[in-house]
């Protein structure tokens, strides 16, 4: 089983990741529209930005985080907009330095915390290993949208294994964000690293079985890919609906992505 050290080194990795597709950029494609509708680059990444100071806070500062929250919770999408005004009139250097810094910061307040504490978060209470998977997979998605913008390819890494094992814990998230009521049976998830891992998840006898290559896994709980472009299989009539409303985030599902829109770019 991993480590909160190896979660948090698996995050310090993936904001690498992203900050070395950022660097180099120049004015005019912080400002390029990304595949989130309304959202261009620098957006993007002051909303990275806030994510990482929401946690930093959690977990550093709980009392202030749960005022923060409260407000939130009153208004979801204005959240998200304040948090994007924060930052995304910055100009492109001083918001990539940002960017670091406050991701440098979640990383070192949640090593700070007991392994077998919790953090307080946006709807329950986290262990500080399983609010850096979230941080892992908000830079997964996001980072996507920048990629696709860009037409970078992204090597695929075995760093995916928090991501799906954060979107499993997050299996009812897609029904809840729906209003539709989750299923009690179990699913059983057997996903492929990039190195030929068996990542396995769930009861071996599920009825209900999701299965393919772990990264398709991860771009389809983000949404950033069509289930019909992923090579994910499903076994059972819920498994197979689960693909169509998947999501490892809390919140509104968003638009999604089409079939074959990214057929002409280079990705994966």
């Amino acid at each position: 089983m991993d480590t909160l050290n190896d979660v948090l080194k698996a995050l310090a990795a993936d904001i690498d990741e992203v900050e070395d597709i950022l660097r180099g950029l120049d004015g005019e494609d912080w400002r390029k529209p990304t595949p989130a509708p309304g959202w261009n680059i620098a957006d993007q990444v002051a909303h990275l930005t806030f994510i990482f100071r929401l946690a930093k806070t959690a977990a550093a500062d709980p009392d202030t985080f749960r005022g923060i929250a409260a407000q939130a919770a009153q208004n979801f999408d204005g959240a998200v907009n304040a948090a994007l005004r924060q930052f995304n009139g910055l100009p492109p250097a001083e918001l990539l330095a940002r960017f670091r810094a406050e991701g440098d910061a979640s990383i070192e307040a949640l090593a700070a915390v007991p392994e077998d504490a919790v953090v307080p978060w946006l709807v329950n209470p986290l262990p500080p290993a399983v609010l850096a998977s979230a941080g892992i997979m908000e830079l997964f998605g996001h980072g996507q949208d920048i990629a696709d913008t860009l037409g970078v390819r992204r090597e695929p890494t075995e760093r995916l294994r928090h991501l799906a094992r954060f979107a499993v814990l997050t299996r009812d998230f897609g029904y809840l964000a729906r209003g539709l009521t989750p299923p009690d049976e179990p699913f059983r998830f057997e996903l492929t690293s990039p190195a030929g891992e068996l990542l396995a998840f769930g009861p071996e006898d599920a009825a209900q079985r999701i299965t393919g290559p772990v990264h398709d896994f991860c771009l389809l709980v983000t949404r950033r890919r069509h289930r019909d472009d992923l090579a994910l299989t499903a076994v059972g009539e819920e498994a197979d609906r689960w693909l169509d409303i998947a999501q490892a985030y809390r919140g509104p599902a968003g638009e999604g992505r089409t079939p074959g829109q990214f057929a002409n770019r280079c990705h994966e």
